[in-house]
């Protein structure tokens, strides 16, 4: 069986641990109270068990144990299901790791699906067993709870992306060749943040207008409303690092580009510069072709002074030539 912890809860006090399914029906039966039911990653006969004695949905059903749902509420009948995206920054990758809790809520039932390892179930069930003030209110103290321990763990969350997003800005202008990819990565991360955050707000209200089914007490609803101005915040800080990130990636496209400009502007720098020696050193190369040609008619070959004057229409060339590309600042 995939069941972490079963227990039946009466007046808020853990009163049974049953062994299996069928104790834990029996005893919910005799003795009354709240039953808490946490699965792991059930296969679809634990789940059809499960949904047998409660009267859990199919289509409910199904989704829990397929996972890959977004964050929704639904009401079935006299029982909820709620799906939840819990999230946790690791240090050691500097990543964000998504899970996925399903939750079903009855009038003397909670069953919770996990989906991945996170411990965040385990601590909200110890919190509670702790506060059995907070308990005695039946299955709504134990959502609430969930949804309170969920929103509290996106805090640490908030901050790695952050941290994350600060040292993109140093390496925007470190020219780091890494960034580009550093800020798509870090963007895709943020878009999955929000999506496991942005339905939270409505969830809550409807919650809030669905907990009097439950007859659940006002300070409950009360500090559901905490839990939802909580997940405002969050959405409004993850909402701005998007655009921070938006904008860095437009800043990098430009900051590549002027890389790139610069680099072809030293470029033709250069070629210009070996293009103007090039022809400087043509033109003597040119008129000591000419007379160094063997014909015997050619001008000036048999005159005295013809070698002086090749030599200084050589340097008279490369000379004129010099100052024009000198002029021209291509030297």
């Amino acid at each position: 069986m995939t069941i972490i912890d079963n227990a039946v809860y009466v007046d808020g006090v853990r009163t049974a641990e049953p062994e299996n399914l069928e104790q834990t029906f029996e005893t919910l039966g005799s003795h009354g109270g709240m039953a808490w039911i946490g699965l792991y990653r059930p296969s679809k006969a634990e789940m059809a068990a499960v949904a047998e004695e409660f009267g859990l949905h199919d289509l409910a059903v199904e989704d829990a144990i397929s996972a890959h749902q977004r964050p929704k509420l639904e009401r079935y009948g006299a029982s909820l299901f709620t799906v939840l995206r819990p999230a946790r920054y690791r240090d050691d990758t500097e990543t964000v790791e998504f899970g996925e809790l399903h939750i079903f809520v009855g009038t003397n039932f909670v069953v919770t699906v996990r989906h991945a390892e996170m411990s965040g179930v385990g601590q909200v069930r110890r919190r509670l067993e702790s506060r059995p003030d907070l308990l005695r209110h039946g299955p709504p103290a134990v959502l609430y709870a969930l949804l309170d321990q969920v929103v509290d763990d996106y805090a640490p969350v908030v901050a790695g992306l952050e941290n994350d997003i600060d040292e993109i800005e140093d390496q925007l202008f470190s020219g780091d060749s890494a960034v580009s990819r550093r800020i798509y990565e870090l963007a895709r991360e943020v878009i999955q943040f929000q999506r496991a955050i942005h339905p939270l707000p409505a969830m809550m209200q409807e919650l809030n207008q669905g907990f009097d089914g439950f007859a659940a007490d006002d300070e409950l609803q009360h500090n559901l409303r905490d839990v939802e101005d909580h997940a405002e915040r969050v959405i409004s800080r993850a909402d701005s690092f998007r655009d921070i990130l938006q904008n860095a990636l437009t800043l990098d496209g430009t900051l590549t580009a002027n890389r790139q400009n610069e680099a072809s502007a030293q470029q033709n720098e250069q070629v210009k510069k070996i293009s103007s020696w090039a022809a400087i050193f043509f033109a003597p190369s040119f008129v000591a072709g000419v007379y160094g040609m063997n014909f015997d008619h050619m001008p000036e070959l048999h005159w005295a002074y013809g070698y002086p004057m090749a030599i200084l229409l050589m340097a008279a060339t490369a000379s004129l030539m010099y100052l024009i590309f000198k002029k021209k600042g291509w030297l």
